[in-house]
């Protein structure tokens, strides 16, 4: 665990019964969290039907190298906005560095590079975003709903999104079927 209160280059874990069926099974990769507010991307569900050579599509950008990947659902907010998480060998006009543990751009910049074969080694694609305002998640996060783990990037490049949640609890010594819908008491 870090000693920083903010959650910036980690991620939270919806826990069960979290109240909000969009973040059932949730997994936000954090990217900014300050004072001043928090803004994560979804890791955890892939948006069904909807693929990068499609939106490549939309901003007309010839697939080239660009494999077909998923498309994540990256969060409620502004969920025509895309965003691409990627490893920190390749950087925009806009691109954010993560706590030096992965990357966040958020123009077409970064899709025209993927596609050239001249953009990051590893990425993410996702639209949308989980945002929450100034002490919104700090409040959150004193009661049951999420969990944060450490932000290990296999969690964004080498796990298959179905399987995101589980690892990130697994990885923090938790059998995820063992968690239960509410606290107990005693």
């Amino acid at each position: 665990m870090e000693s920083s209160a903010f959650l910036t280059g980690q991620f939270l874990l919806a826990m069960p019964g979290i109240g909000d069926p969009r973040f059932d099974r949730a997994v936000i990769a954090m990217c900014a969290h300050d004072g001043q507010g928090a803004l994560g991307i979804g890791v955890g569900a892939t948006i069904r039907g909807l693929r990068l050579h499609e939106l490549l599509a939309q901003f007309e950008i010839e697939p080239g190298e660009a494999p077909d990947a998923p498309v994540h659902f990256g969060g409620p907010v502004e969920p025509q906005r895309g965003f691409v998480l990627h490893s920190t060998d390749w950087g925009g006009q806009d691109t954010i560095d993560v706590a030096g543990r992965w990357a966040l751009s958020g123009t077409v910049d970064v899709l025209r590079a993927i596609a050239a074969g001249t953009g990051p080694s590893q990425w993410l694609v996702a639209l949308g975003y989980a945002g929450w305002g100034e002490d919104q998640l700090d409040q959150e996060m004193t009661r049951h709903g999420w969990f944060n783990v450490p932000g290990d990037t296999a969690m964004i490049y080498d796990i298959e999104a179905e399987r995101r949640w589980e690892y990130g609890f697994e990885g923090a010594g938790i059998d995820p079927r063992l968690l239960g819908l509410g606290g107990g008491t005693a």
